[in-house]
């Protein structure tokens, strides 16, 4: 731990930071600011040797483990309830999109030829609930850093542009209040960008949408046990066509090459939690101020997770690909609209 205190000193203050952009510009969410702030230190010539040097080994905790437990409270967020209130037709629909989203873009970033897990990452984000499900899904398929990074600065980025541009489409598009917080919850990444799209539609269209992507939210926890599930399979056949011997050379989650290593478990124990939590909220005995503790605790942790990610992007080595991931980022969020919004008006 003691390794870990400049790293994580330094995601506290890009903590801090992010609080202040945000009060400072509310539009913009608090997420978002911590993984530009992350990338901006990874950059700037007096911080850049810290960052790659003595605080990176804290800041790799802060995007690993404090991630995890941001995702545990997260399900304090979610109540059955409130999810199947919405209907067995939103729910349809909601299944809907999450699965189009996520097998067009995990095809098209492997046709793409993306490295590493970054079609399968980059998948995850766009399809369940942005940066946090990419980290979660990471845990899972054991993904590098690098990869992990450069998923989360395309989704953040991609998701903090349809705060400007939906708004515009909602009039052209003929959505009122409800349709159009649906189509922003089917649509948009992150929870936070999703508030700051949909409360310009008024108060019906930001309950509608925040229903809606919490209902996306949900799905993290069987969408992260099939990735459990697929690695733990090309790990057992990996081993068999050895001998025995390690995993290696065998195509993975995302297409690649999995990671040696002990087998991952089938449901990770943050995600047991993450379940455990939505039970909890669903019994009702929390009690508001307890609730609301949790959430202002989760989104500093998230925080502090989000600005060691965004620290850990490369923009030259993202540059030899950048074409490809923006091409994968376009795309992407054409299919996730698009089903969505088809979506939105059969259902309503």
């Amino acid at each position: 731990m003691r390794g870990d205190a400049p790293g994580l000193l330094l995601a506290a203050l890009g903590v801090a930071a992010a609080l202040g952009v945000h009060a400072a510009v509310p539009a913009v969410p608090k997420l978002t600011a911590a993984v530009v702030l992350g990338m901006a230190a990874a950059h700037l010539p007096g911080l850049r040797p810290v960052v790659r040097g003595i605080a990176r080994p804290g800041l790799s905790t802060a995007g690993k483990r404090l991630m995890r437990i941001g995702i545990v409270l997260l399900g304090l967020k979610l109540s059955l309830d409130d999810v199947l209130g919405l209907g067995w037709a939103t729910v349809a629909m909601v299944l809907g999109v999450v699965a189009a989203t996520f097998a067009g873009t995990l095809w098209l970033g492997r046709r793409l030829g993306l490295p590493g897990d970054q079609p399968l990452l980059v998948a995850t984000g766009y399809s369940i609930c942005g940066a946090s499900a990419i980290g979660a899904v990471s845990q899972a398929a054991g993904s590098e850093e690098e990869d992990v990074a450069a998923s989360v600065a395309l989704v953040t980025l991609c998701g903090t542009l349809a705060i400007a541009v939906l708004p515009l489409l909602q009039q052209p598009l003929g959505l009122g209040e409800v349709e159009f917080g649906r189509w922003v919850g089917a649509s948009v990444h992150d929870v936070g960008q999703v508030v700051a799209t949909a409360q310009t539609g008024g108060a019906g269209a930001l309950r509608e949408a925040v229903l809606v992507k919490l209902m996306r939210v949900v799905l993290l926890a069987p969408l992260v046990a099939g990735v459990a599930v697929a690695v733990r399979r090309n790990l057992r056949v990996a081993g068999a066509g050895a001998g025995g011997g390690g995993a290696g050379g065998v195509a993975g989650a995302a297409g690649n090459p999995v990671k040696t290593g002990s087998r991952p478990p089938i449901v990770p124990l943050f995600v047991a939690g993450f379940l455990a939590m939505i039970v909890l909220r669903t019994t009702g005995v929390l009690p508001e101020r307890a609730l609301g503790l949790a959430g202002d605790t989760q989104e500093l942790l998230l925080a502090a997770a989000l600005f060691g990610l965004g620290s850990a992007v490369h923009l030259p080595t993202m540059a030899r690909t950048g074409g490809r991931i923006a091409l994968l980022g376009l795309g992407s969020w054409v299919v996730v609209a698009g089903v969505s919004y088809a979506g939105v008006l059969i259902t309503t």
